[in-house]
């Protein structure tokens, strides 16, 4: 395939250009989702943090006409065009949401333009490049709609963007499978310490008595106690930024919240920054080894991962090192669930912040060794298979990201790739 003879256009010639609403709407606890740049990520929606309008506004705001294209429908490609721009995600079919003006629309004609096609062109490096420079670099920049239209856009016929798209959509319907199959796995290890440790339906329970103590009724051989009795706690520190011998060619895994909250994940394998072995010893920041749980103090409060590495964070974490008395994926799980509680007791005017001396108060139900050692045992099975998953999805998105710009620019033939398999997937 030779691109230097498919036609190159520009956005406005093959796609109807739109944005969303530019009017203030009302907005209301539930209704019709209302979405703006930040609610698109990573080729999804995220609706962690998402408003809602009334049906009878999403009327109003989002009319169906031949011309306007600002009610969203099925192939429809949108993209973040003020704050976080160039994120991007195809509309599926029963997809109903309106857009704010952070937010563009591209239409495409069906008789040039595969839709998965111009999804994964406006993904591709071409295309976001190309958005870069009008935005002139600025971080919180603005793209209009008639700067999009002028965008550029390779059109080789449809076959070939249907190979193009097939191949890219294959790696991410891998990825959706198995994150499905990760979620699975952690409902059903979640679901087992609640029956065991919450409603104490562990195995024997049926012949174990109860007894008062400070947290309520607890079995017969469980006991209460603080957190500083029963497992180690560490802190973190940031080594001078001023300094380039603290950080220029570090190979020390240095978190930050950041990290963990764009993540979302149970195992965190490398942090976005590292650190040198001078700005360890320089600095506050603490040594601790793979395996340990980190749990973020500060601003957001309580978003738990697991460190596969040995690793240090900032400040804005408490550290908790598992033993025998309180493994691994129990104290994973414990942190998990009381997140409400390190909530609540977090003070400060300007950001919320659980210190460690309050941390080490807080007391617990600590089970006998043999059922910790049980629940270890059926559950890190489950967990380890939630990092091989994990592992096998970082692998895919970096194959798919190799592979993305070089299809859409034509720098490699699409004759010349296999569909990627995965023999080891299951439906989930």
């Amino acid at each position: 395939m030779n691109f230097e003879k498919i036609p190159r256009l520009r956005i406005g010639d093959a796609c109807q250009a739109g944005d969303g609403a530019h009017a203030s709407i009302k907005r209301i606890e539930a209704g019709v989702p209302y979405l703006m740049a930040r609610n698109i990520k990573d080729g999804k929606l995220d609706l962690a943090k998402i408003s809602y309008i009334s049906e009878a506004d999403f009327e109003k705001h989002f009319k169906v006409t031949s011309r306007s294209v600002s009610r969203v429908r099925e192939n429809d490609v949108v993209f973040g065009i003020i704050g976080s721009i160039g994120d991007a995600y195809i509309v599926k079919k029963h997809d109903q949401f309106g857009l704010s003006s952070s937010v563009a629309i591209l239409r495409p004609d069906t008789s040039q333009l595969n839709p998965q096609y111009l999804y994964y062109w406006v993904l591709g490096e071409p295309f976001q490049t190309a958005l870069y420079n009008i935005k002139g670099g600025v971080a919180q920049g603005y793209v209009s709609l008639e700067m999009i239209k002028s965008l550029p856009l390779s059109v080789p016929n449809l076959s070939v963007q249907g190979r193009i798209a097939s191949i890219l959509s294959a790696y991410d319907d891998l990825i959706e499978n198995n994150t499905r199959r990760i979620e699975i796995l952690e409902e059903m290890v979640r679901r087992l310490y609640e029956e065991w440790f919450v409603h104490f339906r562990f195995p024997g329970h049926e012949d174990v008595s109860f007894k008062e103590s400070a947290l309520g009724e607890i079995p017969e051989g469980w006991c209460v106690k603080t957190v500083a009795e029963t497992f180690q706690i560490m802190g973190g520190g940031t080594p001078s930024k001023k300094v380039p011998e603290y950080w220029d060619g570090g190979d020390i895994n240095w978190f930050s919240p950041t990290d963990l909250t764009k993540s979302s994940s149970a195992f965190m394998e490398e942090s976005s920054s590292k650190i040198t072995e001078l700005g360890l010893k320089k600095s506050s920041a603490k040594l601790f080894p793979e395996k340990s749980v980190m749990m973020t103090s500060r601003a957001t409060i309580g978003v738990v991962a697991i460190n596969t590495q040995p690793a240090t964070t900032n400040q804005g974490f408490i550290t908790c090192l598992p033993n025998d008395e309180f493994p691994l994926n129990l104290m994973y799980h414990w942190l998990r669930d009381n997140v409400e509680t390190f909530i609540s007791l977090g003070t400060g005017a300007t950001f919320k912040e659980i210190s460690k001396g309050t941390f080490k108060e807080i007391q617990l139900t600590v089970p006998p060794h043999d059922v910790s050692r049980a629940y270890e045992e059926a559950v890190n099975p489950m967990m380890q298979q939630v990092l091989l998953l994990q592992r096998k999805n970082a692998n895919l998105r970096a194959q798919r990201d190799l592979l993305l710009p070089k299809l859409v620019s034509g720098e490699i033939d699409v004759s010349d790739i296999p569909m990627p398999e995965d023999k080891e997937v299951e439906a989930a």
